[in-house]
This record gives C-alpha cells, structure tokens and sequence, in this order.
C-alpha cells in the first residue's frame, strides 16, 4: 500500500483526475468531462470563448461551442459552487443543504439584499408562474449607483430566489439566464437523505475527484460545507492518509481516495503536448495546491488595476507534460479570423526552443479552429514579465 507520494506521482494524479493525462478522442461525452471533474464553472468573458466551452475543449479538442447548453434543464442544473456552475443532475438530492444555506444567507440579507418588498418579490414570482421563464430584461428597476457591481432590484431579488432553490435556470440564450419556477425545471428529489448524509456524500465525491486532499480542499471542492461540517465528516469516515511531496520537497500528510492504489497503478502515460489552460480551469482553480504541486504562482487579475498587474488582463497558464512552462495572453478576432498573441511570458529556467515554440503554435491552431479562426497573429507588441 502507498505511503508516500513523489512530487512527480503527485502531479501526474492530479493531472489524470482532471481528465488533461492525454486528449480525448472522438465525438465528446460532454456529460462524463463533467463529470469526472465534478461540475463546470461558467463565466461572461469570452476572449477567445467562454471558460466553460474551454475547460471542456481542454479535455477532448472535438468540443466545439453549442454542445453544452442543450444539456442544462436535462442533465446539468445550474447553481453556486465557488461559483455559478453547471452539476450534474444526480446531484440535485444532495444539493438541498446548499438550497438552504445559500437561501438562508440571501432571506439574511447578506447577500444581493433587493429592497423590495415581500409583495414586491411575490409578484416577481409571480409573474414566472403565469408567464413562464423570464430573463432579468423582462423586468424594470434600476440598480442604486452606477458602479460596476451594482444590480438593479429586480434582480437581486430573482437571485435571492434562484439561491434558494425557489427559482432555477432553465435555459440560457446568448448566456443571458431565463429563470423558471424551480418546481418546473427539478425533478423531484427523493427526501430519503438528512443534511449530515448529503454533506457527507458531498465530501466522499470531491476527496473522490481530487484524489489526495487536505480537509480543507475537500471543503472547498464543493463549498457547500464549513470547515466544522468537514472535519466531522473527516472523523466519520476516517479516511485513509498518504503523504504527498511537493515541489519544493516538503512532506505533507494527506486525506486519499480509496481506490488510490488502483489508480496510481493505471496511471496512463502523459503526452508532451503543449496545453493552454483556462484561468478558470479546475485544475489550476486552487491556486495554493497548484503552487504546492507544481512550484508555479498564478494570479488572476482580471480585476486588478492594469498598472499593476505582473502579467495581463486574462492569462492562460501553458502545461507541458506535468509541468507549466509559461503564460500566454490571446484575443480572438472573429471577424478578422484572426488569433491574437497580446502577452507571452516563458517561465524562468524554461528554455524556449523550436520544438517547444512548435507545440505551441499547434495547440494554438488548434485552439483557433475551435472557435473558427485560422491565422495566428504574433506581431502585436509583446510584454514580457515585468519580474523576469
């Protein structure tokens, strides 16, 4: 039985887990990528496509935009993890605990509090009843204050809602959210299952998809538990512990999955092909593990003033094999069929070569016939690490 795991075992789990060991083939089960990787964060932004359409096209490159939203309402639901993210429907009689949580915290005010009015959000409900889905664009207020952030009434109040599980996502179009009443879009979920055993069961699934974890990674896979609710599961279940090194050579003890023996012995090989991963991906998503594992500080900062910011605006992290190599900052230019290089920064102690720069330029041909551009562009000015 395994005691103790190098820092090169370590790192080619974690990448097996996320389903980025080798690249799928053939037309892509896009419910079983979601699936080994537990739920698909969705966001707006889309410099080259959306970070769900890339997260999945990450994983077997036949994904093209349009293949996942036929799925929502059927077979995925969409809900708050970390984040706004599609689970899948098996799921759902887990995730009342979270209904009730995240609904709690919403009839507290502490989150998107609307300022209207029982009544006021009753005929909001209403109006879906009677109607049938509706977007936020189906109703009129406006929000308090122009900053960015700010949400107009209405639609806090239909979040309050969605939160609660009382409304649901029932479809989205151009990814604007219609919202339905939620007895419409769940199917209805045995009660057979306390809030301990859905926690429980939620915990058994994500050390199940991380494969080794700390208790507070477990917690955090789902974030629909606190530390206290975890750590209980911990002492219920006792799972069993490993060591890990990481890469800087220190030695932690860890939680592991139970079959991790079986795993580690059907490890399939990993391929050197060049990886642009999405800031957004799953597995980088833990910023503190993916230091831990790979000895590589990746910041997000989307949100951070642009003079201050070390690399750029939106980052993709470059993996090769089991380790990350560099950076690369992209717009697509649709119109123009055109891929735009606006950043490029090489890892230090990275040597940057033709058959490196070669794999490269392939996944970004790649990348680019995705979303129907087919000219890759290096010629705007390049900023490199302000740090190097």
């Amino acid at each position: 039985m395994t005691s103790l795991l190098d820092n090169r075992t370590a790192r080619h789990l974690w990448l097996h887990v996320n389903g980025l060991c080798q690249m799928g083939t053939g037309a892509p089960d896009v419910m079983d990528l979601i699936g080994q990787i537990g739920f698909l964060q969705i966001d707006t932004i889309r410099n080259v496509t959306r970070a769900h359409n890339h997260i999945l096209w990450s994983r077997n490159s036949n994904y093209r935009e349009g293949m996942l939203w036929p799925l929502l309402g059927q077979h995925l639901f969409e809900h708050f993890t970390h984040d706004a993210s599609l689970i899948p429907m098996q799921i759902l009689p887990l995730w009342q605990r979270q209904f009730a949580r995240l609904g709690a915290h919403a009839a507290r005010g502490e989150w998107y509090q609307s300022g209207l009015g029982r009544s006021e959000i009753a005929a909001i409900r209403a109006r879906i009843a009677a109607e049938g889905p509706l977007s936020t664009h189906a109703f009129d207020t406006k929000a308090a204050s122009r900053e960015m952030w700010a949400r107009p009434p209405h639609k806090k109040a239909l979040d309050q809602m969605w939160y609660a599980g009382d409304l649901a996502t029932c479809r989205r179009e151009n990814f604007v959210k219609f919202y339905d009443l939620g007895e419409r879009v769940f199917p209805k979920v045995p009660q057979d299952q306390d809030d301990t055993a859905q926690a429980d069961a939620l915990c058994d699934l994500a050390l199940d998809r991380l494969g080794t974890a700390s208790c507070g990674e477990v917690q955090r896979f789902w974030a629909a538990m606190d530390a206290h609710e975890t750590r209980d599961w911990m002492a219920r279940r006792a799972p069993r512990q490993v060591r890990v090194t990481d890469a800087d050579g220190a030695v932690r003890t860890v939680l592991a999955a139970p079959d991790l023996d079986a795993r580690l012995a059907a490890l399939p090989p990993l391929g050197n092909r060049m990886r642009i991963l999405n800031p957004f991906d799953p597995a980088i998503r833990d910023r503190a593990r993916l230091r831990r594992l790979f000895g590589f500080d990746y910041v997000n900062e989307m949100f951070v003033p642009a003079a201050r910011r070390r690399w750029g605006y939106y980052v993709y992290p470059l993996l090769e094999a089991d380790r990350f190599v560099g950076r690369i900052e992209l717009k697509a230019d649709r119109a123009q069929g055109r891929l735009r290089v606006t950043g490029f920064w090489p890892e230090q102690g990275i040597h940057w070569g033709a058959g490196r720069s070669g794999r490269l330029n392939a996944e970004l041909r790649r990348f680019g016939r995705m979303v129907g551009v087919h000219s890759i562009d290096w010629s705007a000015p390049i900023t490199f690490n302000r740090g190097s």
